[in-house]
């Protein structure tokens, strides 16, 4: 629905906005109410976006929500600054600043650490504002006198003053902020921030620079609680200190949870029902001071029986009746494969396409391998853990559109060899050239760029989205490179893009399932997106890892099938324990023990080396 019509989520949005002074009211929402839910709302969304999309949960944004306001109330009172707007707006700037280099400190951990390095850096504002900044700031008294916004049209001039008529002020604010962050969470820097939200590591590994992504939502929220922060101001004519108080934050957190994060609209519904009960268990209800433990167990209640906050809810139940119904219906009808329906069995999943299909995955921005020579030279790789040796002294030469297979008993090195090849992991000696380039010590987002990827042992793959949203994900890497703030600009609107990923949809025979969440596929599906998202950044080089683990007979032809069909045009290096389908792949083999190189040859070298049935094959004759 929403890509046949794109702007149905704004229109709705503006008819509510619209609808809401003449509905509420009947609610017993008072119009001091709705402005602060207004506020709350805009607040949230930068908070939303940090949170609910790119998974950083932050204590902080006090911190810049105070920022923003009280150098806003700062202009419009004791510097006497004349434009309400432009204030707010220098406000917003000063907090994205300040965002700017909190997270440049506080996005060097990750979890519980950098949460916590934002309650500290919190506290830190709160103090400041209270002390060495007091006569700016006004200490504990804060800033009174803030004007509220007045708007001149040549022939006359609004003023927005109070109730009703300061909130068509914050409406419009509220709808300007949403309408940015629909297009943000829209854009490709919105898809890269779900990615990394969902899977780091692999963020990572497909070439994405997850930390300036990070420092990007961590900047856009600033901004969003800088421009609250001084609406604030506005809507009460007054700065007040409790802006810094870590209170401000956790109150900020539990609102989006209760109205649902990842949402956008979460926090302005959570906003709307912690500020609608307060206001009633104190005033009808004269709870007093005692409205906070009755809104806690509130809370309780919500996050244990809503995980998802009431619009994950009302989603959530949507989902369910929309499935009984479509069961209800498929009852009344015969399910293909029934006898009621001709006898005919059901048809298998699709397979994936064979060098037959002509289905071919060109790098776009990187040739096919019609180069001669090596693509990889690995001189005296080594890697220590302490004491331990885990590969030693390793010369290792891959040639440009060679099929190269590793093997080797458990233990023997395989998978840090992997990871340091593509720079996972540090070696402690040695040098890695891939392409030309000195690739020793390079960040494995600098290597993929390169177009030097693999697939994973253990799927990596973005489970909260569907399979075309994770191969978009490894696409865009390539056609964007690995940075780029492109905020409102469509995905879709991205050259190359819709064909690069229907192409390796196509290849990995999962065309059909294009839309189905990661988490509904079988196991043999999910091992072929694994591989999709290294083949769709078109890599020249490409490492996989056990591809084979852990999968059905059927499965595994399936995957052999894939394997055959986009090893054209395209280097391989592949670990994998199954030897039957390896040396079918195959046209060299490398064998591991004890981290080094045992032997190296074509399969029937190795099947027929002595050394390596003693070691490996368990006296495997060659044939």
């Amino acid at each position: 629905m929403l890509k046949q019509r794109p702007f149905l989520v704004e229109t709705l949005t503006a008819i509510g906005l619209i609808a809401a002074p003449f509905v509420l009211p009947y609610f017993g929402f008072a119009p001091n109410t709705v402005n602060r839910i207004l506020v709350w709302g805009l607040f949230g969304i930068g908070f939303d976006i940090l949170f609910g999309y790119t998974g950083l949960l932050s204590f902080g944004q006090s911190a810049f929500y105070g920022t923003g306001g009280f150098v806003a109330a700062y202009l419009l009172t004791r510097a006497g600054f004349p434009h309400v707007v432009t204030a707010l707006i220098i406000g917003m700037i000063a907090a994205a600043v300040v965002g700017y280099l909190v997270g440049l400190i506080a996005l060097r951990r990750t979890g519980i650490y950098f949460a916590m390095i934002t309650v500290a850096i919190a506290e830190v504002f709160y103090f400041v504002e209270f002390n060495p900044l007091a006569d700016w700031t006004g200490g504990e008294n804060g800033l009174p006198g803030v004007p509220t916004p007045s708007l001149y049209l040549g022939f006359t001039t609004f003023h927005f003053t109070t109730g009703w008529s300061l909130y068509i002020f914050l409406a419009f604010c509220y709808f300007i902020g949403i309408v940015l962050a629909l297009r943000i969470v829209r854009s490709p820097v919105g898809a890269v921030l779900s990615a990394i939200r969902d899977n780091p590591l692999r963020a990572a590994a497909v070439g994405h620079n997850i930390h300036s992504y990070k420092l990007t939502a961590f900047v856009i929220a600033a901004a969003y609680a800088g421009f609250a922060g001084g609406l604030l101001g506005v809507l009460q004519a007054f700065m007040p200190p409790d802006a810094f108080t870590f209170d401000t934050s956790g109150q900020l957190v539990m609102q989006a949870a209760i109205g649902g994060t990842g949402t956008l609209f979460g926090p302005l519904l959570g906003a709307a029902v912690w500020l609608f009960l307060q206001d009633f268990l104190q005033a009808a209800l004269g709870l007093g001071a005692a409205w906070k433990l009755v809104l806690g167990v509130v809370f309780v209640l919500l996050v244990c029986f809503l995980r998802r906050g009431i619009i994950g809810g009302i989603v959530d139940l949507y989902v369910y009746l929309a499935g009984k119904s479509t069961a209800t219906e498929s009852d009344d009808k015969p399910a293909p494969g029934s006898a009621a329906g001709g006898g005919q069995e059901v048809a298998p999943p699709a397979a994936p396409a064979d060098k037959s299909s002509g289905v071919v995955m060109p790098a776009l921005h990187r040739p096919i391998d019609r180069k001669s020579g090596p693509i990889l030279e690995a001189t005296g790789l080594t890697k220590r853990y302490g004491g331990l040796a885990a590969n030693s002294d390793i010369d290792f030469t891959v040639n440009h559109g060679e099929l190269r297979g590793i093997i080797g008993p458990n233990g023997a090195g395989k998978s840090t060899f992997f990871k340091m090849l593509t720079c996972e992991v540090p070696p402690t000696s040695g040098k890695i050239v891939f392409e030309g380039h000195d690739i020793t010590g390079m960040s494995v987002t600098d290597v993929a760029q390169l177009g030097l990827t693999k697939s994973y042992q253990v799927n990596q793959l973005f489970t909260r989205l569907t399979v075309r949203e994770n191969l978009t994900i490894a696409a865009l890497a390539e056609l964007r490179g690995k940075f780029r703030l492109d905020l409102f600009r469509r995905t879709a609107a991205i050259p190359g893009l819709s064909e690069q990923v229907g192409r390796t949809l196509e290849m990995i025979g999962l065309t059909g399932r294009a839309d189905t969440p990661v988490s509904a596929l079988a196991y043999g599906e999910k091992r072929r997106l694994e591989i999709g998202l290294a083949l769709a950044t078109s890599p020249s080089l490409l490492l996989l890892d056990e591809p084979l683990a852990g999968m059905s007979p059927r499965e595994r032809v399936e995957t052999v099938s894939l394997l055959k069909s986009i090893s054209q045009g395209r280097t391989m290096i592949i670990i994998d324990h199954d030897m039957d389908s390896l040396f079918e792949l195959v046209e060299r083999v490398t064998v591991l023990q004890e981290g080094r190189i045992l032997a190296d040859g074509t399969p029937k070298e190795i099947k027929g080396s002595a050394a390596v049935q003693e070691a490996y094959l368990g006296g495997v004759h060659g044939q």
